[in-house]
């Protein structure tokens, strides 16, 4: 249903190495940076598999802080993208496991970024 998303970010270079690193383990990375003078003068840049799905700008902390949760394809990747993210600056929000008061097969870690806002890894499919 969505295409696409973005949120603004208040250091743009530590939250773009953030992303980098914490998204490399669901196989996403950078695909696009959008060139200044279209863009009123901000740093706009984009993530994805196969295009860009998921942005950032340099416009400031979003506030309030968002949710962002991300198709793990696996467990392991959910496990990956967590370990990834910590080691990266992230803060625990909720390490990797199931989460049943969702569905029987839910199973994700949340980690706070470096503005606040909670992302999520989550794989829905059986081990």
């Amino acid at each position: 249903m969505i295409d696409h998303s973005g949120i603004s970010v208040g250091d743009f270079e530590h939250s773009k190495s953030f992303y980098e690193k914490a998204l490399a383990p669901l196989n996403a990375r950078l695909l696009a940076t959008v060139p200044m003078k279209y863009t009123n003068g901000e740093k706009v840049i984009g993530f994805g598999k196969d295009n860009p799905t998921f942005w950032l700008n340099d416009g400031g902390a979003q506030k309030p802080p968002l949710h962002f949760a991300f198709k793990a394809e696996t467990r392991g990747e959910v496990d990956a993208f967590y370990e990834a993210a910590i080691a990266a600056g992230g803060v625990c929000n909720g390490k990797p496991g199931l989460r049943p008061h969702y569905h029987e097969h839910y199973y994700g870690a949340f980690v706070l970024d470096p503005d606040g806002n909670n992302i999520e890894a989550v794989c829905h499919t059986p081990q």
